[in-house]
């Protein structure tokens, strides 16, 4: 039987066990048309199982793969492969990033639009004017061999090349980009000859590019027509905008697109993240002055709005912020509570009390059209060279946002928030409004409808039921693999300390459990140890709880140190400190599950040994997040009464993906072998009714998981490790 079609894009020898029988799956899928979900552990060689038989599709269909991740270090896999796969089967691939991180003068995407309209009608002006002078030296020979006719057109097309002479300084005089006007007047076939001899990346592209003053990501757009392969970020797809933008530079329509999402279980964050609008007080008092030096009919409709809106945000927050709150307030946005149960939200209701107008729908629409008249002149100030950088309208933000925030506010799925933070300038507070979308798929549906097919990847993508329901997935083929490497390299323990609800962590019995477990997983490491906490101020304190063991001073009843002790939070460089675990030989870095180096982080071989879980990593249980829930009772109740979607899809199904991202940072390849650890009596059988996480676990992984008892993990490990003889001379001693 000869090999299917689609080998001839594997790059290596041979597939991993799982890898050949998963390529054929996802190729049978999208033949016929269905979108695929495709969980597989570390070492499963996802990426290639789904993107070989996608670009053998795409090959036989004229279709283009666009491959997405939101974590860099899997971006950097993509062009790995990539470029594996160009030294077996010729593909033309382009790695595509936004404009921001591409742009040799540092300007934002307005200024960047008004320079290149502007460059672009300063270069077809040019031209017009090399096509007259071309036809007046036509025409002043005709003329000298005594054609009268030829004398008078002559005439007539040396007055043009005086306007256009005219047009020519007084656009050369504007804004316009350098490295743009290069890339239109020079021969640039030689970059895309360069860009498709391999795969290359966006940094790449920028320094050909910066060394020839061309501006490479205009390059890049013109090079994706009709490509094999793009690489990009989640934003190019799940932003409506940006992807109607980015089908037409490819030159596809959707149905001629097959997307392959990476780490797929984050795709739900992205796409609510994307669909959430936004307005600060920052933006509302910068539209009064616009609005306030206008002498424009309009504006006295755009200031009834924009005031009353104002006022009414004004108001809210501080109604809403008690007895002291206000000194509190830090520097990171925190919402304050204006939801009703019974009626609109408190930011609605007191804007309609302040707003004095003619009718909001009518003004918010003329406060729409003055917005847009200031930005249009803005737009002409820059292009023109009155400005130096290019000015948005404050106005148009703030009424196309009150207007959205009228029209949808009380739509299903959309919750109305109020935001406060302090201005580290000022010492000011100021607030926010925003439109926060609970059901993500109103952002994914549409996606995956109109493109021919995707695949959704993650190591952590079950339940598929719940997976498909969230983001709108209609027809699914679903796949699964565990982890292909031996189960003698891993063991997994499900420990039985005190579980950790909030109202327990103060609590010093539990505290002194946890940190005794802590203590003894660390000196049984034979090498580096990954703790996860719920959140960055516990493992504060436990790291502050185990400091006595660090610079060689021994801990009280211990024999002896704990070796080197690191603290990640949310200020900390995460790659400085990622380096100097990987780096040490026993060090322990004590972290949360929801910082970034929980998943799409690789811990290879010794640079982690054990991975902690400290606790259930349940989400900050917010207003917000309890509109999540209550959406999604909504959304997927069955009708029996008997489920609970909103805790499941909300809370207990992301939350236990985080636990299983956080394991596995270790065992990451056939040789690797390690310790996981899950400290809480949730994980373990004990009944605890709807908070028993352990059943949410797929099945292989949970019989895996071995009960014990905090104090005899010690031993547990001892045994485990001794097997591996992975102890650097005698191992410590119980």
């Amino acid at each position: 039987m000869s090999d299917p079609a689609y080998l001839r894009f594997f790059p290596y020898e041979e597939p991993y066990p799982n890898q050949r029988e998963a390529m054929d799956r996802v190729a049978n899928a999208l033949s016929r048309g269905q979108d695929v979900l495709f969980e597989g552990a570390p070492g499963t060689g996802k990426t290639l199982s789904a993107l070989v038989p996608a670009l053998e599709h795409a090959r036989e269909h004229d279709r283009t793969v666009v491959i997405t991740t939101n974590v860099h270090q899997q971006m950097r896999q993509f062009v790995e492969d990539a470029r594996a796969i160009t030294r077996t089967e010729a593909i033309r691939a382009v790695v595509f990033k936004g404009k921001s991180s591409m742009c040799h003068i540092d300007v934002d995407y307005q200024e960047c639009q008004t320079l290149r309209d502007t460059t672009r009608s300063l270069v077809e002006t040019e031209a017009d004017k090399g096509e007259l002078e071309r036809r007046q030296r036509e025409l002043l020979a005709e003329s000298r061999d005594g054609d009268a006719a030829a004398a008078e057109a002559r005439e007539v097309v040396m007055e043009e090349l005086d306007d256009l002479d005219e047009e020519i300084a007084e656009i050369d005089s504007a804004n316009v980009c350098d490295h743009y006007y290069n890339n239109l007047t020079r021969d640039t076939d030689a970059f895309f000859e360069w860009l498709f001899e391999d795969v290359r990346t966006p940094e790449d592209v920028y320094e050909y590019a910066e060394e020839r003053d061309l501006c490479g990501y205009e390059l890049l757009k013109e090079g994706m027509e009709g490509v094999d392969l793009v690489v990009c970020n989640y934003h190019h797809l799940l932003d409506p905008t940006i992807r109607e933008q980015f089908f037409r530079w490819i030159d596809r329509d959707p149905s001629e697109i097959i997307t392959v999402f990476d780490e797929a279980h984050n795709v739900e964050d992205a796409a609510r993240e994307h669909a959430t609008r936004t307005l600060t007080e920052n933006t509302l008092e910068s539209a009064l002055e616009e609005i306030d030096g206008s002498d424009d009919s309009r504006a006295e409709a755009a200031e009834n709005v924009v005031s009353a809106f104002h006022e009414a945000l004004v108001e809210t927050y501080d109604s809403a912020l008690g007895f002291g709150e206000r000194e509190s307030v830090g520097d990171r946005w925190e919402d304050v509570s204006i939801a009703n149960e019974d009626r609109r939200d408190d930011l609605t209701l007191a804007f309609l009390d302040r707003y004095a107008g003619r009718g909001i729908d009518v003004e918010a629409e003329l406060a729409v059209q003055l917005g847009r008249a200031f930005d249009e002149e803005y737009d002409r100030q820059y292009r023109e060279g009155e400005t130096t950088s290019r000015k948005e309208s404050g106005t148009l933000q703030a009424a196309q946002f009150i207007a959205t925030w009228m029209e949808e506010g009380a739509e299903f799925g959309q919750y109305p928030v109020v935001s406060v933070r302090r201005n580290e300038a000022t010492d000011e507070v100021y607030g926010r409004a925003e439109l926060y979308t609970c059901i993500p798929r109103t952002v994914t549906s549409e996606l995956f409808e109109e493109v021919a097919a995707s695949v959704l990847m993650s190591a952590t993508l079950r339940p598929f039921d719940v997976t498909a329901d969230v983001l709108g997935l209609e027809d699914v083929a679903s796949l699964a693999y565990e982890l292909a490497y031996p189960a003698s390299n891993r063991v997994t323990y499900a420990v039985d300390t005190p579980p950790l609800f909030a109202s327990d962590r103060s609590d010093p019995e539990v505290q002194g459990t946890v940190g005794e477990l802590l203590r003894d997983a660390i000196r049984f490491t034979p090498g580096n140890t990954l703790v996860f906490f719920p959140s960055y101020a516990e493992a504060e304190r436990y790291y502050e709880r185990l400091q006595s063991g660090i610079d060689g001073r021994p801990e009280p009843d211990r024999s002896g140190p704990l070796g080197t002790l690191l603290l990640d939070g949310s200020s900390v460089e995460t790659e400085t400190l990622r380096r100097r675990l990987v780096d040490g030989d026993d060090c322990t870095l004590f972290t949360s599950l929801w910082g970034t180096l929980a998943e799409g982080v690789s811990f290879d071989d010794d640079a982690a040994r054990t991975v902690i879980v400290v606790g259930v990593p349940y989400p900050h249980l917010s207003d917000r997040m309890e509109a999540v829930q209550a959406a999604y009772d909504r959304a997927f109740a069955d009708g029996s009464g008997t489920r609970d979607p909103g805790w499941t899809y909300a809370v207990e199904v992301p939350t236990v993906r985080k636990t299983r991202q956080a394991l596995g940072r270790v065992i990451r390849g056939p040789d690797d072998f390690g310790a996981r650890i899950l400290a809480d009596r949730r994980y373990t059988g004990a009944d605890m009714g709807k908070y028993s996480v352990r059943d949410r676990f797929p099945p292989e992984e949970r019989s895996e998981l071995i009960d014990i008892a905090p104090e005899k993990v010690k031993f547990g490990m001892l045994n485990f490790f001794t097997d591996h003889d992975a102890y650097d001379g005698d191992p410590p001693s119980p």
